[in-house]
């Protein structure tokens, strides 16, 4: 009340023991704090024409589901400059009550709140609403929504913009209507809006990638039966007379090739001819959709007014005044200004946090190495056991193998193990960041999304990895395996490869995080991005997850904040903030990615090697290129007589017969060669075609990138001109105010020379007369 706010005491209709304090502003006070805030107010109309960009294809689509101008009138759009109360006659005001809107009003009440002195103790200043919230003093504080959110406000005053936003954006029936991005901005503030533009912009982009990754599906479910490579594994001449060495020591027995076949076909589905044109697709997407991102938040930062939006105009958060207790020379103004930390505290403070982040990576990794030994040890058991226990099921028989089985435990224990560990270091992450006293709310929130990403990163995709780029690739031979620790066998690749895990992986963690987050009601629709980029490649029903998945967040996240909870306090955004340089690292992280799943971890290359080379002459028998024989082809030979004693099976199955070799995923020469188990001329093909093939895609996405930027200008033509033409409009009333500001001043000095020129003339007169 001694800063001018106007109080209102109102008690509870329910509790009589509660009381309401309503907090108004009054129009000075408004004008005062609109000046401390640089907050952009209207100065005229926009009087330029608005022409459509040739690149703003998604408005020409979307336009005809936007709500009713009936209902959400479109704003008028006005050209605005930084409010200064000795200019106000220079601003566009139709009607006080309107001028500031409620989204302002509630930031600049906030801000006074936020800081207001209440007690010194032992000379200690305490202020702010946020320690009386902490002692009890108050049981909250937050704005007021402005009717009820399923009726309509009676009242002529009322806007009704809760209700409103409830039966056009977010009630089940207007799940196909564009957002109405204006009027939440102006209800909640730049910060919700941008969150709400960006979730709508990425689920627009993805629904082209969606059509793509389903047609590449379709095309690999309907092919599967058709797949040569597929057929030869499921031929009883061909697959089942081809005996595949044991994968663990011991207890692991010779299997035939042909007790694949299910799983051969289910990976058609995912790995084929289809997934390398989905690849590259996605790799041009992921840059297209940034690109348009960075002209679409241009458009809103214009539009919302946040272009200029500098740290300079950002206020200092309460907890960092707070503590501002050491004294330094500002380096650009050289002024005397309090900072609560000196140069070694503020070091001290980073080091701290850095160290408590890579322990807590440390620790996913260790839980990684936990996954993968228990992957190992049950491995081996499912293999001994598995097909004994599944006996009453002959049904399923053929469908749990020992590999899948593994794949699927060991993917559920690595997500509880991702939800669990993320919960816990959410709450280190926001314990390290406020012990480092980022100044503004700007630098915390990058501060602490910076945390979370890195941690996140590695949380949810380590074990995506390490399937992808780890398993199967050191295994050594059946003569001489690799062991990790000294004591587990590597893990080894169906003989089709490991795309199939992968893809179950991705499945189980993406559709997990869907509904875990849903659940939880989190807000973070960044980190559906990099399951939908990073191993796009091995599935290619990402985009459509992540697409369903968004449309239902979108829907949820709005059902949410109008009728769950309180208004929350509007904050200014420019833009998503340090997500903007990590999705654009992920984007690259991804070209890369998946061009080596592809490469390594699909089998692609090979096959491709095989057709283009090794199917016919010189090192086939083919008169033309065949994917005929391939099979046999790509399966080395092993003698089962080099078995050492440590890894020879103790049993072998009934038809095994006097087989004298088995057969094991590689490209080694054959015993009695001169070079026997040594990596054979297919190897090095191979080898020389995947590197090729990371390098040319590389080069070719990466060129697509560098054009596309060139092309496609971050800040659209019409909002330059609009720029140019506000700055102009700003600088004429600076110079007409200055004008007027000096002819004010010079007004008395002119007056007196002027009289003074008077009197000397009428001197003059009397004197001639």
């Amino acid at each position: 009340m001694k800063m001018g706010m106007e109080l209102e005491a109102v008690r509870s209709v329910v509790d009589e023991k509660l009381l309401f304090v309503k907090v108004h502003m009054p129009w000075d006070m408004l004008c005062t704090y609109a000046e401390v805030l640089h907050i952009k107010l209207p100065i005229q109309p926009n009087d330029l024409s608005t022409t459509s960009s040739p690149f703003n294809f998604l408005s020409c689509i979307t336009k005809h589901f936007y709500p009713s101008e009936d209902l959400i009138a479109k704003e008028t759009e006005y050209f605005t400059a930084p409010f200064e109360k000795d200019r106000l006659e220079y601003f566009y005001v139709k009607d006080r009550d309107l001028f500031f809107t409620p989204s302002m009003r509630s930031r600049m009440a906030y801000y006074i709140l936020s800081r207001a002195p209440y007690e010194v103790q032992e000379n200690i200043k305490k202020f702010g609403v946020t320690k009386l919230l902490d002692g009890g003093v108050y049981k909250a504080a937050y704005p007021l929504h402005d009717c009820r959110f399923n009726v309509m406000s009676k009242e002529d005053e009322c806007p009704n913009e809760r209700y409103l936003l409830y039966n056009e954006w977010a009630h089940p029936k207007s799940f196909y209507k564009m957002q109405p991005l204006d009027l939440i901005r102006k209800y909640y503030g730049e910060k919700i809006g941008i969150y709400f533009a960006w979730l709508g912009f990425y689920t627009a982009m993805l629904a082209l990638a969606a059509i793509v990754g389903l047609g590449c599906f379709i095309y690999g479910y309907t092919t599967q039966e058709t797949s040569t490579w597929s057929k030869e594994v499921c031929d009883p001449l061909i697959g089942g007379n081809i005996v595949m060495c044991p994968q663990c020591d011991k207890e692991c027995t010779y299997w035939r090739l042909n007790s694949t076949c299910e799983s051969s076909k289910k990976l058609c589905i995912f790995d084929n001819y289809g997934t390398l044109v989905f690849a590259v697709f996605m790799a041009i997407w992921v840059t297209v959709f940034l690109e348009f991102w960075k002209r679409y938040q241009a458009e809103l930062e214009y539009d919302w007014d946040t272009v200029e939006f500098l740290e300079q105009e950002e206020q200092p958060r309460p907890e960092y005044e707070a503590k501002c207790n050491h004294t330094r020379i500002n380096p650009v103004t050289r002024a005397k200004e309090k900072v609560p930390y000196t140069a070694c505290g503020r070091c001290i403070r980073l080091s701290l946090g850095i160290g408590t982040v890579l322990f807590w990576i440390v620790l996913i990794l260790a839980s990684v190495v936990a996954i993968i030994v228990y992957r190992l040890a049950v491995f081996f058991s499912f293999s001994t056991r598995l097909q004994s226990d599944l006996k009453e099921l002959e049904p399923f028989k053929e469908y749990v193998t020992a590999q899948m089985a593994t794949s699927v435990t060991a993917s559920i224990i690595s997500f509880v193990v991702i939800m669990v560990l993320n919960i816990l270091y959410e709450r280190v992450a926001i314990w390290i960041t406020d012990f480092e006293l980022p100044r503004t709310k700007t630098d915390y929130e990058n501060s602490l999304t910076l945390k979370m990403f890195l941690f996140q990163f590695v949380n949810y995709y380590s074990s995506c990895f390490y399937i992808a780029f780890a398993k199967g690739k050191v295994v050594g031979y059946p003569g001489q395996p690799v062991y990790l620790l000294g004591k587990y066998r590597n893990e080894e690749c169906d003989p089709g490869g490991c795309l199939i895990e992968l893809t179950t992986q991705l499945t189980v963690i993406m559709g997990g995080k869907a509904i875990w987050n849903n659940i939880q009601e989190v807000l973070l629709p960044s980190l559906g991005f990099g399951f939908v980029t990073l191993f796009v490649a091995s599935f290619p029903l990402a985009p459509v997850l992540a697409l369903v998945n968004n449309l239902f967040e979108i829907r949820v996240d709005a059902w949410k904040i109008l009728t769950q909870f309180r208004r929350m306090v509007p904050e200014k955004a420019q833009d998503i903030g340090a997500w903007q340089p990590i999705l654009q690292g992920v984007a690259i992280l991804a070209v890369a990615s998946n061009a080596m799943i592809i490469a390594f971890t699909s089998d692609m290359i090979p096959r491709l090697v095989y057709y283009w080379s090794f199917s016919v002459y010189p090192y086939g028998d083919h008169s033309s290129h065949t994917m005929q024989g391939y099979i046999n082809n790509t399966l080395s030979v092993f003698d089962i007589q080099d078995f050492s004693n440590k890894s020879r099976p103790l049993q072998t199955p009934y038809w095994f017969n006097n087989s004298t070799t088995c057969r094991y995923r590689d490209f080694r020469y054959p015993p009695g060669h001169h070079r026997q188990y040594e990596y054979s001329i297919y190897y090095w093909h191979v080898i020389a075609a995947k590197m090729a093939f990371i390098i040319v895609v590389e080069h070719i996405v990466y060129l697509t990138k560098f054009v596309l930027s060139y092309v496609i200008p971050d800040v659209p033509y019409t909002v330059r001109e609009q720029i140019k033409r506000e700055k102009y409009l700003s600088q004429v009333i600076l110079h007409e105010t200055n004008l007027k500001l000096v002819t004010k001043r010079l007004k008395p000095v002119a007056d007196k020379i002027h009289k003074h020129n008077e009197d000397k003339e009428e001197e003059m007169m009397d004197l001639n007369f």
